[in-house]
């Protein structure tokens, strides 16, 4: 591929995780492999990795990187909401960490085949597992005007949804909506001049909303969320890094519902739900990146970083 991928928050992931000889962990987005290889290193002679992904093009990229360490690693083509059943599969019981690095990853973004970046005017695709059917083409030019906005609102934040949503509709009727740069240009020309110009390209949260709904990546996340601080032993951690307000709410919120104990009434004399912390939250504070590693990578611009560690009931 060409191009250097530089791990977002490594050293915080490794301190995070507590890796240790011996451990046996989990890259629940394996990615160009990263996370993983920072881990094999903190864990040697004898700690292993588990790498899930979903694309094809990341995990050919993470068993070049990881090949030195042999059988430590194990690389598996499986989405991370199933977690859970993967490692059932695999004969493994508990496990000391977790990692979710989530999100849109480099790899997608920089190669224009794969249809997620305006940057290069491609066939829209934004499938992160090409094995799914629905692509961004389907939503762009097969739902209502009505979904369309509901997806800009819900998933991009967009305050514009409607105009945009009527926009690629009207555009539509006449033509196909093909390709990326087709896209940006609508969503451009349908807004009034002044708000054309800003930091973000105004189709940024357009592209964002439709690559979240065409992989249900909200979804996964509360899913593998859950599922993966289950597969935690006593004392094991669970580090994500998200790069957007809806990924970073939907872990501040899991994490904070799953740290809590009894939910009864204050009223009631004594707890009768039998509810007990699941864990304990490392990061009472959100972590971010360190301006040395926002230069030296701006992908990390937005990351945050938010840890947990099971608790014993």
């Amino acid at each position: 591929m060409g191009t250097v991928h530089l791990p977002v928050m490594p050293a915080e992931v490794v301190r995070f995780l507590g890796c240790r000889p011996g451990g046996v962990y989990v890259d629940c987005t394996l990615g160009g492999g990263g996370h993983a290889l920072e881990m094999l290193k903190a864990s040697s002679p004898d700690g292993r990795v588990i790498g899930l992904d979903v694309d094809e093009d990341a995990l050919e990229e993470a068993r070049r990187l990881l090949e030195p360490f042999g059988a430590r690693v194990i690389i598996l083509r499986e989405n991370y909401r199933d977690v859970k059943a993967v490692l059932e599969r695999l004969g493994v019981g508990e496990v000391d960490g977790m990692v979710l690095d989530v999100g849109v990853s480099s790899y997608q973004l920089e190669r224009a085949e794969r249809g997620f970046s305006f940057m290069h005017d491609s066939r829209l695709d934004m499938r992160m597992d090409r094995r799914i059917k629905t692509s961004a083409y389907d939503l762009v030019n097969g739902l209502p005007a009505e979904e369309l906005e509901r997806i800009f609102r819900t998933y991009g934040e967009e305050r514009r949804a409607r105009t945009i949503a009527k926009a690629i509709v009207r555009s539509r009727e006449k033509v196909p909506v093909e390709t990326t740069g087709q896209l940006a240009r609508i969503v451009l020309m349908s807004l009034p001049p002044r708000y054309r110009h800003g930091k973000i390209h105004p189709a940024t949260r357009v592209f964002q909303a439709l690559r979240i709904a065409v992989n249900n990546e909200l979804e996964n996340l509360e899913a593998g969320l859950r599922q993966g601080v289950c597969c935690l032993r006593p004392g094991g951690r669970m580090v994500v890094i998200s790069f957007h307000s809806l990924e970073d709410r939907i872990v501040k919120n899991t994490f904070r519902e799953i740290s809590s104990g009894c939910i009864c009434p204050r009223d009631v004399p004594r707890c009768v739900c039998g509810r007990h912390p699941l864990v304990r939250i490392l990061t009472k504070k959100v972590v971010v990146p360190g301006r040395d590693e926002v230069e030296s990578n701006p992908r990390a611009r937005s990351a945050k970083l938010r840890a947990v560690e099971r608790v014993v009931h």
